[in-house]
């Protein structure tokens, strides 16, 4: 059969099979009978809509014949985009990202087509449908690599968010891939990017690149909040409050100066975006962010007190867990690591919250400010720290428990540091473990060496 007229052979056959001419076949699929003569003698091209009829009308899947549409009428000499557009969003509505390759692969022969098809990426990032959008991002971003263009580092940026996962390591590898493009971005554009890079090196406990972006993102913050060139059209308005980026800079050296000991840094970054009295807007989402910050201050400033040995604040910090749900993972944590550091007695307050810590082995989900791979990495973090308080404890059964639970959670994101800390604690306790828990223990060590095997294979085909 000729391959040109596959899809005209398959309406053939169907009108022949259901003794059906043109005009009845016209009106069943709600089409004007002159187009579809048009279309089946030749004349004519269809369009997906029409296609999209006809494939209902012969009791078909949807997308049934989107592989023949792209060979049969779009890879012409000359491809004709009000026809290409459509169709490209009803592979994404269908998920046949197949016919989007195929599509995008010889319209990018042209480079003329890398404004439409960015115009379209950006509508279904807009629309959430990220793997059509990675798709023609990338496909872009590879037509433009040698243009050094502002396009080009959009294209990098919008993969760098998409490829954002729980695979720590996926996450990292997405991060340093996109950090050079950063200067090439729209200056307010600038300041996403680089909170969103802070937020994924944060994520993994990579402080060292943390201080490099925030100094940055201050930099940044500082220039265009201060300077007259501040941001007043709604076109290109970044995602939070102006006053946001450079706050949240001084959060992160808080938190920088903390982990380093310099505890008095520290406070002195905690009062610039504890008080906010430098901040010009009085809008409804500046003021509830201002909100936000003041609450981050406060318990940050507990915190860092703790840290240092201050432990007399320790009570203040506890209650200050009950006012902000949206902290409870991480301020436990918190609390787990000054419990274990000072060696203080928290069974009252792990009581308390017993049915929030029993509830973390389950899916976790994005909290306020905290990404899904920021709270996955908490938890398998507390989950550590109670396994460690439970142990000293001598309440084995617990404490080998709470290990098992963050091995599989460090295993599922791939967070090595968590897993070698959890089978160094193991071994170090191993001899209270009973049988059952060894079999567990042995089940779960097999499958984070499974997933490394997987991981490493994928990386050598790469």
């Amino acid at each position: 059969m000729n391959q040109t007229t596959t899809i005209l052979a398959e309406i053939s056959d169907f009108m022949h099979r259901e003794s059906l001419n043109i005009s009845q076949l016209s009106r069943l699929a709600g089409l004007n009978s002159g187009t579809v003569s048009s279309m089946i003698n030749g004349r004519k091209v269809m369009s997906v809509e029409q296609l999209d009829r006809l494939t209902a009308l012969m009791g078909l899947p949807e997308g049934f014949f989107y592989e023949e549409y792209v060979r049969d009428y779009l890879t012409e000499a000359s491809p004709n985009w009000r026809r290409i557009k459509p169709f490209l969003y009803r592979c994404a509505d269908l998920g046949k990202l197949g016919c989007i390759q195929q599509t995008v692969d010889f319209l990018m022969d042209n480079l003329m087509y890398s404004s439409p098809l960015f115009e379209v990426a950006e509508d279904f990032f807009r629309r959430n449908k990220r793997d059509a959008a990675a798709l023609l991002y990338e496909v872009i971003a590879e037509s433009e690599q040698k243009q050094h263009s502002e396009r080009l580092a959009v294209c990098q940026y919008r993969l760098f968010m998409i490829r954002q996962g729980t695979d720590q390591e996926q996450n990292y590898q997405a991060a340093i891939r996109f950090e050079p493009f950063v200067e090439r971005l729209d200056e307010v554009e600038q300041l996403d990017a680089l909170k969103d890079l802070a937020n994924t090196y944060r994520a993994l406990n990579r402080w060292d690149k943390v201080e490099k972006i925030v100094e940055r993102l201050e930099h940044k913050g500082k220039l265009i909040y201060f300077s007259d060139r501040r941001v007043k059209s709604t076109f290109n308005k970044p995602n939070r409050p102006l006053f946001f980026y450079l706050a949240y800079s001084y959060l992160l050296r808080g938190n920088i100066s903390e982990l380093q000991g310099n505890y008095e840094e520290a406070l002195r970054y905690i009062e610039c975006y504890g008080d906010l009295s430098w901040v010009k807007e009085n809008d409804q989402e500046t003021r509830y962010w201002m909100k936000l910050f003041i609450e981050w201050a406060d318990a940050n400033s507990l915190l860092t007190k703790l840290s240092s040995g201050d432990l007399s604040v320790f009570p203040e910090f506890v209650t200050k867990i009950e006012s902000n749900k949206d902290d409870i993972i991480p301020s436990l944590l918190n609390v787990m690591e000054i419990a274990n550091r000072f060696n203080i007695e928290v069974d009252e307050i792990l009581e308390r919250y017993k049915m929030e810590i029993d509830l973390l082995s389950k899916q976790p989900v994005p909290l306020g400010l905290y990404t899904e791979q920021t709270i996955s990495d908490c938890i398998s973090r507390l989950f550590i720290e109670l396994a460690i308080y439970y142990l000293y404890k001598r309440k084995y059964e617990i404490g080998f428990t709470y290990i098992i639970q963050s091995l599989k959670i460090s295993s599922s994101i791939n967070n090595k540091a968590c897993i070698i800390r959890c089978v160094g604690l193991f071994e170090h306790y191993r001899d209270y473990a009973s049988s059952d828990i060894l079999l567990a223990y042995k089940t779960i060590i097999n499958e984070v060496y499974e997933n490394e095997k997987k991981v490493d294979d994928i990386a050598h085909l790469k």
